[in-house]
């Protein structure tokens, strides 16, 4: 019978096993000193001499090479080791004159003669010793390595099984550069090489770390105090405000709603939110179970986006008023040469409404006509620069009709709202939107509120308000990153101000100091949009003395009184616009009354007349005009008087006394 020639595969046995019998017999005759010999490794591991090992390519890009001549591996129980010795042939296991060390690693090997996928979870427990190599194919990249004269293996390369009770492996110990008991600390602590570190980049006082940082800032106090500030979105805040605003919150990343972050150490900042989620519901007199709040917006012109985000389409719908009509940017504009300004423009397709331009007033039949062709997804109601009381149950009927929803930008007017000094949007719009400085007198950011639970009309399949949601993730992750910590605390202590007897008071003294200033101009023959206000602010039609708005604001700065430009129906620029936008928020922060509000009536219009002789020697450019307004005689003697009466009222917030500036 014919002898059978054994198989290829047995003929790779039987070559094993000579070759781990040879290096057996080389490791006896070099294994002196009590050392680990190569023979004794490739034993106790268990290594086939046949196995290919290479680097892994993928490691090796990202920078994680280990010293030449590292082989690491893991074993079954997951223990990680590394094998260090000098290259046999093909990049093997040495087979002889190496010393070998073992240390941590996760390495899956490569063998030549068979490839099996990655073995996934390790087998828990002890294996039994004598498992081989799991093997796993290396990319071709890894033959750029085999020129070399010692092998590299990197970190991922290789997998080998090694049992778990290997004790002839030697394991490094972790080297700490200090220990955690509590003498080294203290030791540690003595020498002092970390505080002084913190004391000199953390704890040195703005004016001594950064002097000309500090001293700008100084004279912006100083400005502050000095002038008579008359810009209807301002206002000056408290020092309970300003306190949490340049507090440590700032350091906190929050990411996520109360109870769901993303980052963990948020257990306070979430009790901070919720407080001030709490406190706005309470301020604006809404029950928690029929509006919800979100607090994280960072301007109002963020929630605005994030609403239209949260419940539009892209080139859906939007109609608000119009820009030169006294409406904000935000809700869509764009000029007359058909370029889109706002990011609701350019996203969104935006159709404005206008007002009567004999009156000055909304048109509502106009409005309505308007919106039942065009129909838009979102109707917005609210701007920037309307003097007057909002319709919202008409809009509310409108929206109705064309199956819109409601949305209320009332971030001028939110400080009367909190009051009960002017109609509210809340009984009868679906979203509403604030800033939380202005008449508000908070911190400057945004907030949006939300309907929630059952509608009042209900249709089939629409039978709960669902903005919850869709705002809250249009917020964060879609537009936002974590939130303004300082900003949300700061925000809280401005709404439980907001809901105390006093800041009712505050408002009711703003419309009335609004009524005598707007009585004031007119009785010096200046003419207001719609003939005066319902609320804190006034436009100021210039365009009967000749004067464009931005040239009057110049002359106003000069004389240390700041104003505004706005634009007036029938305008054609929101640069060089026929009219000033006038607010009495902030003047009446810091304690004036009626009379006060009318001499600075009697500021303003002397300033028009100044204003006047001084186009008559100059041109309309802005920049020839604004040409020697400093040392203009009356201007110097009308900036004297100014300050002169701005310097008589306290500054909420900081003490006018320890300026830099205070004797200037």
């Amino acid at each position: 019978m014919e002898e059978m020639k054994p198989s290829y595969k047995h003929q790779q046995v039987l070559r094993q096993q000579q070759q781990q019998q040879q290096q057996q017999q080389q490791g006896k005759s070099a294994g002196g000193n009590g050392g680990l010999t190569d023979a004794a490794i490739t034993d106790s591991l268990k290594v086939p001499s046949c196995v290919h090992l290479k680097p892994d390519s993928d490691n090796l890009l990202m920078g994680e090479l280990r010293a030449p001549n590292t082989l690491q591996l893991m074993d079954q129980g997951g223990g990680v080791s590394t094998v260090h010795g000098s290259s046999g042939r093909d990049g093997g296991v040495p087979e002889s004159g190496g010393q070998v060390m073992v240390s941590s690693g996760a390495f899956v090997p490569v063998g030549n003669a068979r490839r099996v996928k990655r073995r996934g979870s390790p087998i828990p427990g002890p294996p039994p010793r004598g498992i081989p190599f799991r093997a796993t194919p290396v990319t071709s990249q890894s033959l750029l390595f085999q020129s070399q004269a010692q092998s590299i293996v990197s970190h991922g390369a290789f997998q080998p099984v090694v049992p778990s009770d290997q004790t002839s492996v030697p394991r490094p110990v972790p080297n700490h550069s200090w220990n955690s008991n509590d003498g080294a600390i203290q030791q540690h602590d003595d020498l002092g090489t970390h505080r002084p570190s913190v004391r000199e980049w953390g704890n040195k006082p703005l004016a001594q770390f950064d002097p000309d940082l500090w001293d700008l800032m100084e004279k912006e106090k100083h400005r502050q105090w000095k002038g008579i500030e008359l810009i209807a979105s301002e206002n000056f805040t408290s020092l309970a405000v300003i306190e949490a605003l340049g507090s440590h919150l700032t350091n906190k990343y929050s990411e996520g709603l109360p109870g769901h972050r993303y980052y963990k150490g948020n257990q306070f900042i979430d009790q901070i939110e919720s407080l001030c989620c709490s406190r706005a519901l309470t301020a604006f007199h809404l029950e928690s179970d029929k509006w919800g709040v979100n607090v994280q917006p960072y301007s109002c012109s963020s929630a605005n986006f994030a609403v239209y985000t949260a419940l539009l389409q892209p080139q859906d719908r939007i109609m608000a008023l119009d820009v030169l009509s006294g409406g904000h940017v935000s809700h869509g504009y764009h000029t007359h040469s058909g370029k889109k300004i706002s990011a609701a423009s350019i996203y969104f397709q935006s159709l404005p409404f206008k007002v009567d331009p004999e009156t000055g007033l909304i048109d509502y039949e106009k409005l309505e006509e308007t919106a039942l062709l065009y129909r838009p997804k979102i109707l917005i109601c609210g701007g920037s620069s309307y003097p007057r009381e909002w319709d919202y149950a008409r809009f509310r009927q409108i929206a109705d009709k064309v199956n819109a929803i409601l949305m209320c930008d009332m971030a001028h007017i939110s400080g009367l709202v909190v009051a009960q000094e002017c109609q509210s949007p809340f009984e009868h719009c679906d979203i509403v939107t604030s800033t939380t400085h202005k008449s508000l007198r908070g911190p400057r950011g945004g907030i949006i509120f939300y309907r929630k639970g059952p509608k009042p009309h209900k249709r089939p399949g629409d039978e709960i308000y669902n903005f919850e949601k869709d705002i809250n993730f249009a917020i964060h992750p879609t537009l936002q990153g974590g939130p303004h910590n300082n900003h949300i605390a700061a925000l809280a202590a401005a709404l439980k101000q907001a809901a105390t007897p006093e800041f009712k008071e505050y408002m009711q003294q703003v419309k009335k100091n609004a009524q005598a200033l707007a009585e004031g101009l007119k009785k010096r023959g200046c003419k207001l949009v719609t003939d005066g206000t319902d609320n804190h602010l006034m436009l100021w039609d210039l365009r009967p003395f000749g004067v464009a708005g931005n040239l009057f604001e110049e002359v106003c700065e000069a004389c240390h009184i700041t104003v505004n430009k706005n634009a007036v129906y029938g305008d054609s620029s929101a640069l060089q616009p026929g009219g000033i936008r006038i607010g009495t928020p902030a003047m009446t922060s810091r304690g004036c009354l009626e009379a006060d509000f009318d001499t600075m009536a009697s500021f303003l219009h002397k300033a028009m007349q100044i204003t006047l002789a001084h186009l008559k020697g100059t041109s309309k450019l802005q920049r020839e005009f604004t040409k020697g307004l400093q040392t203009n005689s009356e201007i110097v003697e009308l900036r004297a008087k100014v300050e002169k009466f701005a310097a008589l009222f306290e500054m909420p917030g900081f003490d006018v006394g320890s300026m830099k500036y205070y004797n200037s």
